[in-house]
Parts: structure tokens; sequence; C-alpha cells
């Protein structure tokens, strides 16, 4: 229920950013289930800090402000990114909604996409396990070309990057364990 409701207010704010036009918005949806409790999961992914170790080296992740140990609704992070050909971005994202230990959400203000709305959903199995599923609704830039770019890079490459990450989180005991 409340994941169907989110989606829903995505596509009323979504139709306000692009009024009478037709951009597609792209959904990427991904789920793991890691070996650690609820409690472990949710204070690895709510310190922004360490964004860092699940984000594939090549992409030269790189954070550029001031962070507190733990998340919260109103944190704007900003941090360089090298997406493509080797041009570092400036990426800023901003923490819009947080209710811990189970969901928290964050949307770009500044960066490579027209839209950026990422969330992050924990769900405890059992006392020792966490279900993790990110939903990200995105608008590449530039208009229709931004369409193909889709297909050709940027899709792929967000498959990419998540598929690094869940590499990573296999060992979640230990990388968990030393955040």
């Amino acid at each position: 229920m409340g994941a169907s409701w989110r989606m829903t207010q995505m596509s009323r704010r979504h139709q306000r950013l692009a009024p009478n036009t037709r951009v597609p918005i792209y959904t990427l949806e991904r789920s793991q289930v890691i070996d650690v409790p609820l409690v472990d999961c949710w204070r690895f992914f709510s310190d922004p800090r360490n964004l860092q170790k699940i984000t594939p080296p090549a992409l030269r992740f790189r954070i550029k402000s001031e962070l507190p140990d733990t998340i919260h609704a109103g944190l704007m992070i900003r941090y360089s990114v090298t997406p493509l050909a080797g041009i570092p971005l400036t990426w800023l994202t901003e923490i819009t909604g947080v209710d811990k230990p189970n969901y928290f959400v964050d949307e770009q203000r500044i960066g490579p996409y027209r839209v950026w709305h990422h969330e992050h959903f924990f769900t405890p199995i059992g006392a020792e396990r966490t279900a993790v599923r990110d939903l990200v609704h995105y608008v590449p830039p530039f208009g229709p070309l931004g369409a193909l770019l889709n297909v050709l890079a940027i899709r792929p490459q967000l498959g990419r990057i998540f598929d690094y990450r869940d590499q990573q989180l296999r060992n979640a005991r230990e990388l968990i364990s030393f955040a």
C-alpha cells in the first residue's frame, strides 16, 4: 500500500514538472536480501559517507560537503561523479523524507538528470536479514535525445552501478561491521 501511494505521488509531481509534454519517466527497481539485521542495515545506509563504499570506483565518486553521521529530511549532499567520458559533474541531492529505519528518499537538486527520485526501502526478514529495495524514477537530460541516451548509455550504466552495489553487499556483514 505505501509503495503504490508513493508512486501515485511521483506521477503527480512529474506531471507538474513537465505539463503538457510527453517526457518519458523511467523506473528502475532493484531488490536484494542482505545478511544483517535491520538496525545494522539502517545504520549503514543512513550514514551518507558509506555511499562511496558501494559506488563503483570508475565513477570517481567524491563527497564535497560536510556530513552528519546520519541522514535527516532536508539534508543536502554535494558530491562529484564522473559518469561518462571522464567529465566530472557536480551532483546535489536532498534527503526529502525519512521513516527510520524503514525508508528514506533522495532527490537530485543539481546534476545530470532532469529528474531523479530514489526511494530506499528496508524490511526485516526475521532477526538477522534485511530486504533492501530501491525504486528510482528518473528523466534523462536532452529531451528526445535523452530517450536514445537512456537505451545506449544511461540504463546500462545504472544497471552496472546497482550490480556493483549488490556485489559489495553480498559480504554485508564485513562491509557493514566496518562502517
